[in-house]
């Protein structure tokens, strides 16, 4: 039974062929730590289909999303489900209007790559999948190799396998380090 830890809301966005386990592994802990998360299809339907095959449903579309009730948007990676979401142009617009209001973005593996292509992470740290490096790196950002790196309202990750830090980063945003270790312990990640 979910019990809401936090006012705060996050959205997650999932677009055909994304990665599922980037995604749904962050619904998962912010779940288990009370943080309300909607997941949202940028597709007509609820419906989604991973990069894997895997068919799942989300909670609405954006089209019935009302960002104005959010703090938090979360980008998973994935191809091409990564193009697939940078082709969308109202999350596009929604993800530009919350950095420079300065709410909270996040995003893992290819996806930063959208906020490098959006001029979001000029001068400022920041991580994705080594395929999308250059990419980084010509944006103006400071490529780190870290799991995680948080730069102000920016959160951003490597990959599949570091889906589980990446959400346990976005715990301690809202719920403080000791909450996110505590967690991380519960699921046995150490």
């Amino acid at each position: 039974m979910f019990e809401a830890k936090t006012d705060l809301k996050t959205a997650i966005f999932f677009a055909d062929g994304c990665e599922e386990i980037e995604g749904l592994t962050v619904v998962d802990l912010l779940y288990r730590a009370g943080i309300p998360c909607t997941k949202v299809s940028i597709n007509g339907t609820p419906e989604v289909t991973s990069s894997h095959e895997v068919t799942f449903r989300t909670d609405t579309t954006i089209a019935e999303l009302n960002f104005d009730e959010y703090d938090m948007l979360i980008l998973p990676g994935g191809v091409p489900g990564t193009p697939n979401l940078r082709a969308c142009q109202k999350l596009m617009e929604e993800v530009v209007s919350f950095y420079k209001k300065g709410k909270q973005i996040a995003a893992i593996c290819a996806a930063p790559g959208i906020f490098a292509e959006l001029g979001l992470l000029k001068g400022i740290p920041a991580t994705c999948n080594p395929t999308r490096d250059e990419l980084l790196k010509e944006s103006g950002a400071i490529l780190k190799h870290d799991k995680v790196v948080v730069s102000g309202n920016i959160i951003t990750s490597r990959a599949m396998g570091t889906a589980i830090p990446f959400g346990l980063a976005i715990v301690a945003h809202y719920l403080g380090e000791d909450t996110a270790r505590a967690l991380g312990e519960n699921v046995l990640y150490s």
